[in-house]
């Protein structure tokens, strides 16, 4: 039976820690430790923490903020779990979240692991339309989290795990932030470790509240892509440019309403085609019809903004330098 350590770095989220602490408390397997490492909040999660102290084996550790990635590493040097897990601390966790990890890796052996994410029923219908945005096959969210994604399995910290190996060979996180995730994962699949998609190890990923905030979120995901791909230049595939191609396309559209009106009915007859299949797959998913109609804007700005990042990172000044390395 492995012993599992559960690392969750936290920044001024009390709340969301509370509700993902009480998700763990039901887990139907209970052999892990939980590690909560507040990253210098100033809204700190440690009296929290203590009313669960009787239920979880749980840790708290304050240390000065230096970004989530290095936070990670912070707790696995404290874990002692076989296997190190890590989550966002805006998730919850379904209650057989460990049993379906503990029954596939005792039939499958491998190194690193992770799953994809869902919309909980008690989330708003804004967050249920991010969750269908990000995880839909009209976006970049459908590559990831199922079998279709491209090459490897490339485990997100949201929801991975890690072998205790795996951690001492690659010393974790080497960004702190901008992909650091995606950055991780391409150095453990380079080192021979094997990696794989529990696809029933899924987690309730609650994500931004507002509109602003997932464009924000979205905006620094491409710029983090076109970082990722200064460390890995072959990493950057076709497929990751979907959104820069999008945003690019959109302002060329745009401009053909002043030389070529038949380009512009032509342009707004392929947008509203693609946007209606959006419509209509996202109301087979989510069986909502607001949902579905604010997953057309939700859709619309994952594209937009993971585009604009893209372009705007690709144009910095840094050049071909790295950002935040260790």
């Amino acid at each position: 039976m492995n012993f599992y350590s559960i690392i969750i770095p936290v920044y001024n989220r009390p709340d969301e820690v509370r509700e993902l602490l009480e998700s763990l408390t039901a887990q139907t397997f209970k052999n892990f430790e939980v590690l909560i490492i507040e990253d210098g909040s100033r809204e700190t999660c440690d009296k929290v923490v203590n009313n669960f102290s009787s239920t979880l084996d749980i840790h708290y550790y304050f240390k000065e903020n230096s970004g989530q990635g290095f936070t990670r590493n912070y707790g696995f040097d404290k874990a002692r779990g076989d296997y190190l897990v890590v989550f966002d601390s805006d998730c919850l966790i379904p209650s057989s979240y460990f049993e379906t990890v503990e029954k596939f890796l005792e039939e499958n052996k491998v190194d690193a692991f992770g799953g994809p994410d869902a919309a909980h029923e008690s989330f708003t219908d804004l967050q249920k339309a991010i969750s269908y945005s990000m995880t839909s096959p009209f976006t970049t969210g459908g590559i990831r989290g199922n079998k279709k994604h491209v090459g490897r399995f490339h485990p997100r910290s949201f929801n991975m795990g890690i072998s205790k190996q795996v951690y001492e060979v690659t010393k974790g996180y080497k960004l702190t932030r901008m992909g650091e995730d995606i950055e991780f994962s391409i150095r453990i699949i380079n080192e021979g470790f094997s990696t794989a998609l529990i696809e029933d190890a899924y987690v309730y990923h609650k994500r931004r509240t507002s509109l602003s905030q997932f464009y924000k979120q979205l905006h620094f995901f491409g710029r983090a892509r076109i970082n990722v791909n200064r460390f890995f230049p072959g990493e950057l595939k076709p497929i990751h440019l979907l959104p820069a191609l999008f945003t690019a396309g959109l302002g060329i559209w745009l401009s053909t309403i002043m030389w070529s009106y038949d380009l512009f009915r032509l342009g707004a007859a392929v947008l509203s085609t693609f946007f209606l299949l959006i419509l209509i797959h996202a109301l087979t998913k989510t069986k909502s019809l607001k949902v579905a109609l604010m997953s057309l804007v939700t859709s619309f700005i994952q594209l937009f903004a993971y585009g604009m990042g893209m372009i705007s990172e690709k144009l910095s000044p840094r050049g071909n330098q790295p950002f935040a390395q260790k």
